[in-house]
């Protein structure tokens, strides 16, 4: 199994992403520790996971909250011996409208939320694989050249994602700690239901993919643990594009 004896963190674990991200990783062998706002959620996820044999324990925690991921943190890396993998999909309650519609608040929401979570759960992982000199860092979104009309502060959100993917490559790479990000041009399974065009989002995802098909759950999960893995050990401060061809020369 690509990650056996590997412990994951996984932040925001009861979204379809994190969810999918989570089975993938026990399924590869990983212990891994499910966090997010909702015990309810992340218990299913959990049951989910022990159900097909794997090794999960869930706790709720915000990722926001300075106090609550280092302490959080500090509590996996204690009692499973440290941290090889953490991953944070938490929403960032983007709004989107055009730039001239949008309120200055709900512009900077996305961009203060991805920033200050993902600065501080990289953080306190990263404090605890500099003394083990391995792990990894995975991001998911992705920056890049390219964007459409209409998203507010998101695309923002997403490079100031992507420069930090570099910063925290650059200052820990040399304590053998990787940081990658996963970029995907929309994946339709993780729309919720409740959207009303719904299908037509999915529509548009895959007409825009040169694959004329979209990333799954499934894709999502099996490049993460790839990514995850030692059979990835040569790659950081890299994006790993699973968009099916939406997104070219990123």
């Amino acid at each position: 199994m690509l990650l056996e004896n590997k412990v994951a963190v996984v932040y925001g674990a009861s979204g379809a992403i994190g969810g999918a991200a989570a089975r993938a990783f026990a399924r590869e062998g990983a212990r891994v520790f499910l966090a997010g706002r909702t015990q309810k959620t992340l218990d299913e996820v959990a049951h989910d996971i022990r159900a097909a044999g794997g090794t999960a324990e869930a706790a709720v925690v915000d990722a926001l909250d300075e106090t609550a991921v280092d302490a959080f943190t500090g509590a996996v890396a204690s009692r499973a011996g440290g941290i090889d993998i953490s991953f944070n999909v938490i929403g960032v309650q983007d709004v989107q409208k055009p730039l001239t519609e949008i309120s200055l608040a709900e512009f900077l929401r996305p961009i203060e939320l991805a920033t200050r979570t993902q600065f501080l759960t990289t953080r306190a992982a990263v404090r605890h694989m500099i003394p083990r000199r391995t792990g990894v860092i995975l991001l998911f979104g992705g920056g890049g050249p390219q964007t459409v009309p209409g998203l507010g502060g998101f695309k923002v959100a997403l490079d100031a994602m992507e420069s930090m993917r570099r910063q925290w490559a650059c200052e820990a790479g040399p304590y053998g700690v990787r940081v990658v990000t996963l970029v995907t041009g929309g994946v339709p399974e993780s729309i919720p239901a409740s959207e009303p065009v719904k299908e037509a989002i999915a529509a548009s995802i895959a007409e825009s993919a040169l694959l004329k098909r979209a990333a799954t759950l499934q894709d999502v999960g099996d490049v993460a643990a790839f990514a995850a893995s030692d059979l990835a050990r040569s790659m950081t401060s890299a994006t790993v594009n699973i968009s099916c061809g939406a997104i070219v020369d990123h």
